[in-house]
């Protein structure tokens, strides 16, 4: 699965109606298609979240005061770029849509 962060999708960044018909074109069925879309929403959504307080603990120190909060910007355009993101859920659609995300079911196998 790939990284959404590192790739830098085109993804709509606000919802998108959907034919359904397209959905369950990979798995020939619409509820396995969605918890296939929903796992790896939650991927992307770990994997941002992860990044996101790394790149924010380099801020953090033992003493913060009053005054560094307001001034720290470096701080402030890390997290209004993550806030930018499109959301895990439109970009796992996309991912699914365009054949990008590996999944598999034990059960059929």
């Amino acid at each position: 699965m790939s990284n959404a962060i590192n790739n830098k999708p085109t993804v709509a960044s606000s919802t998108v109606t959907r034919d359904l018909r397209d959905l369950d074109k990979t798995t020939n069925n619409l509820y396995e298609s969605i918890v296939v879309m929903s796992k790896r929403a939650n991927q992307i959504s770990n994997n941002i979240k992860e990044e996101l307080h790394q790149k924010l603990s380099e801020f953090a120190s033992s003493n913060d005061n009053l005054e560094e909060v307001f001034e720290n910007r470096e701080q402030i355009e890390i997290s209004k770029h993550y806030e930018r993101l499109p959301k895990p859920t439109l970009v796992a659609v996309q991912e699914f849509l365009e054949n990008k995300v590996y999944f598999r079911n034990p059960n059929k196998e």
